[in-house]
Order: C-alpha cells, then structure tokens, then sequence
C-alpha cells in the first residue's frame, strides 16, 4: 500500500532542490573523441547572484565556449552548480573569475571563453569576458 505523502514532509527546509544544488560539483566524463578538435558551447540564461553592496539581486547570460582536452562537462551538474551562487553575494568579477577557475580546475581544456553578459540594473550593464588557453584551428 502507497502512503499518501504529507506535503509538510517533503517541503521541509532545506528544500529537496536546495539541498541537491548545496551538494553539486562539477562532473566531467572522458572526451569521446580525443583525437579531434572540436568547440563545445553552453548557454546558461538563468544565472543569478547578488550584490555584495545593495543585496539587490543581478542577472546574467552565461555563454562558455570550450575545446575539451581530455574531459567534457556533464551539463546537469554545470547547472546545479551555477546555481550555487543565486543567494551569493558577489562582484560580478569575483563570480565570474571564480567560475571560470573552477571550470578550468575540472576539465583542463585546451581553450576556453567564458562570457557573462549581465542585465541593465539602474541603466548599467556590464559584459565580462574571460580566456585561457589557445584556440586550436
């Protein structure tokens, strides 16, 4: 017999959600094909942090360009990961940086750019762009 589920249960906090994206990382598998040069490239529209100054919270387009070496993101937990910073208070040179570092540290790629493309908030906004490495042709 089912038990009907208690929705006190399962919406204590933390969130079940909350606490999957509290737990995430960054996975990478094996490159299917090290042997080829190839530019993978991953939108991420939704990412959120907040100023370290107001609180307000900032929204940006994330675009990552990548030439995988010997690994590749999982794109799950690239997203469960980037969703660690939405109640972050961070400069959005420090969020950027920090992710890129972090991308770098968990798939070494032969050539990256990452692009943060940040809303309009009090009619400013700010583009962030970041490389490492060289592109091959």
């Amino acid at each position: 017999m089912i038990k009907p589920t208690n929705l006190n249960d399962s919406t204590n906090k933390p969130l079940y959600g909350e606490r999957i994206i509290d737990e995430s990382k960054i996975i990478c598998f094996d490159n299917p094909n090290k042997k080829r040069t190839y530019e993978i490239s991953i939108e991420l529209p939704e990412f959120t942090c907040k100023c370290p100054f107001s609180g307000y919270p900032d929204f940006a387009k994330l675009n990552i360009f990548y030439q995988p070496n010997m690994k590749v993101f999982e794109l799950k937990s690239l997203k469960l990961y980037i969703n660690n910073f939405r109640d972050l208070k961070i400069s959005h040179e420090e969020a950027v940086n920090r992710i890129m570092d972090d991308l770098l540290n968990a798939a070494a790629p032969h050539w990256m750019h990452l692009n943060a493309d940040f809303n309009p908030r009090g009619n400013v906004s700010m583009k962030l762009d970041i490389y490492s490495g060289q592109k091959r042709n």
